[in-house]
C-alpha cells in the first residue's frame, strides 16, 4: 500500500475504548469509502492497512477480542467461494459480511418464490420473481461495501464448478438438495481447497469439514430430497446450520484447526441433541 494511503488513514483515526476498557483508534466506514475511492482500491484494502497500523474499523469494535486484530487480517485476505444463495447461502453470506471476508463468489441460478419467505434471509415480499443472485448484491452493498463481491446468476454443474473454486481459501457448499453436492466437494478437492458444507430436513441437519482426499458426507448421504422436501426447512434450524457453517468457516480462514474435519456435527433441535460422527 501507498504511504499516502497509509498517512489519510492515520489522518482520519479517532480514540475509542476497546471492548476491553483500553485505549485504541478507530476508523470509520464513511472515511474508509472516501479513502478507497480516492485510492481506487476495494474497501477491505482499506480496513487491512488499517489494522496493520493499529486503527480497528469501527464495523468490527464489537467482534474483538472474541475476533482478534490479526485473525480479522487475515479474514480481510481470504477469498471465499460459496456455491447456494438459498436459506443456508442467503442467511451464510450475511454472516460473512458482517464478518468481514474480504472476497466473496458465489453463484445462483434460481429466482424467489413466495415459499421462500420462511427462511430466506434475501428473501422479502419485494423480491419476489427476482433472482437470487440480484439480492445478493444489492444486500452485500447495503451490509458491507468493503467486500469484493462476485456474484453469477446460473446454476453451476461438473463443467463449470472447478473454474468456480478455482483460486479461492476456502468453498463452502450452501446447495439446496443433495444432486450436486458431491460433485462440488469433488471440484473443491481437485483443486487442493477445504471445503465447509452443511445441510438439514426439518428440525435436523448436519455440518461438515472436508479437507482435499478426505471422505465428505457427500460421500455417503447420496442424492435424495425427500427428507427435505417432506420435512421442510423452518427458519430457526436454518440459521443454526448456517451459523454453525460461518463459525468452521471463520476457523479455517484464521488458521485455527476444525474440530469437524473427516467428521459430521449432527444435531436434532427437537432433542436438542448434538452428536459428532467420524466419516
Amino acid at each position: 500500500m501507498s504511504s499516502d494511503m497509509a498517512e489519510a488513514i492515520r489522518g482520519k483515526a479517532e480514540p475509542t475504548e476497546l471492548p476491553a476498557g483500553s485505549p485504541g483508534l478507530f476508523i470509520s466506514l464513511n472515511h474508509i469509502a472516501s479513502i478507497a475511492l480516492a485510492h481506487d482500491v476495494p474497501g477491505w484494502k482499506v480496513e487491512r492497512e488499517a489494522l496493520i497500523n493499529g486503527i480497528i474499523p469501527k464495523r468490527y469494535l464489537r467482534s474483538m477480542n472474541s475476533i482478534t486484530a490479526n485473525d480479522q487480517l487475515k479474514l480481510l485476505d481470504s477469498s471465499i467461494a460459496q456455491v447456494g444463495l438459498g436459506g443456508l447461502g442467503g442467511t451464510l453470506l450475511e454472516i460473512l459480511l458482517r464478518t468481514g471476508i474480504g472476497r466473496i463468489r458465489t453463484a445462483d441460478g434460481d429466482s424467489f418464490e413466495e415459499s421462500n419467505l420462511n427462511r430466506q434471509a434475501l428473501s422479502t415480499v419485494h423480491s419476489l420473481g427476482a433472482h437470487k443472485a440480484s439480492a445478493a448484491i444489492n444486500r452485500a452493498a447495503e451490509i458491507n461495501p468493503s467486500v469484493e463481491c462476485e456474484i453469477a446468476t446460473q446454476f453451476l454443474d461438473a463443467t463449470s464448478l472447478p473454474t468456480f473454486v478455482k483460486g479461492a481459501d476456502l468453498v463452502i457448499d450452501a446447495l439446496g438438495g443433495l444432486e450436486t453436492r458431491l460433485t462440488l466437494q469433488r471440484s473443491a478437492a481437485e483443486a487442493n481447497i477445504p471445503m465447509v458444507t452443511g445441510a438439514l430436513a426439518g428440525w435436523t441437519g448436519y455440518v461438515g469439514v472436508v479437507q482435499p482426499g478426505q471422505t465428505g458426507p457427500a460421500d455417503i448421504m447420496g442424492s435424495d430430497n425427500a427428507a427435505e422436501v417432506i420435512l421442510g426447512c423452518p427458519a430457526p434450524a436454518v440459521s443454526l446450520f448456517a451459523s454453525l457453517m460461518a463459525c468452521e468457516a471463520i476457523k479455517i480462514l484464521t488458521g485455527h484447526t476444525s474440530s469437524l474435519e473427516s467428521s459430521m456435527l449432527i444435531v436434532d433441535l427437537h432433542s436438542h441433541t448434538f452428536e459428532k460422527v467420524q466419516l
